[in-house]
């Protein structure tokens, strides 16, 4: 019993994920190639992704929408998550990053679940309403630029079906979210999305510090 959640020292971190983290060879090389990169650092975490790809299958989730790919780490533990017939549709701009992507989810079997939308995810997400989609999805992550983090969500809000989850990654950003120094638009974005959520009473709301802080929004 513990009256607040236990503080992870880098040992503790690593005992955590020795005894917990069953990570495919796919997975860990994706995982370690993109730590490689100047902007690695905006990868989820393995213990993240992995409690996520749980999360899906005791939803029984068919259909994940995600908001920013990077390097497909996420995508693809969601979709090694998912049965048979899931799949994920991920936006992201970047073509140089999910080139990369694509080679892992091409190497692991499951890159037919997986629908890659290149281009502002905001005109994707309502070209899916358009064309008929509002409530199709299972599960929501978004994990994209944070100063449209509101259109993000409103618009997942619509395209999630009754019951179904959405995960807003970066809501405790580092720390910053508590440093009255930190003013720039990024973290004033997510300090802004963390007070609605609070007070939102169209889904029901927790938000764990798995991460970099991750939020778990049902529609209600």
């Amino acid at each position: 019993m513990s009256r607040q959640t236990e503080k992870l020292t880098d040992e503790l971190y690593d005992y955590l994920l020795s005894v917990s983290l069953r990570e495919p060879d796919v997975l860990r090389r994706l995982r370690e190639e993109t730590g490689k990169l100047e902007d690695g650092r905006m990868q989820i975490s393995p213990d993240q992704g992995q409690f996520m790809a749980v999360l899906i299958e005791l939803m029984g989730v068919r259909k994940v929408l995600e908001i920013g790919t990077f390097t497909g780490y996420s995508a693809l533990v969601m979709a090694l998550a998912l049965p048979d017939d899931g799949h994920v549709l991920t936006c992201d701009v970047s073509r140089e990053r999910t080139e990369m992507a694509r080679k892992y989810w091409d190497e692991s079997g499951v890159g037919r679940k997986i629908n890659l939308r290149l281009g502002p995810a905001i005109e994707t997400l309502e070209m899916l309403l358009d064309s008929g989609q509002a409530e199709a999805f299972d599960f929501v992550f978004i994990d994209a630029d944070k100063t449209t983090l509101d259109s993000y969500y409103e618009l997942s809000l619509r395209l999630v079906r009754p019951g179904g989850l959405i995960a807003v990654d970066n809501t405790l950003w580092h720390g910053k979210v508590i440093d009255p120094q930190a003013i720039d638009p990024d973290t004033e974005a997510i300090r802004a999305i963390n007070a609605k959520l609070k007070v939102d009473q169209r889904v029901s709301l927790s938000v764990i510090p798995v991460g970099d802080g991750l939020a778990l929004v049902r529609k209600r």
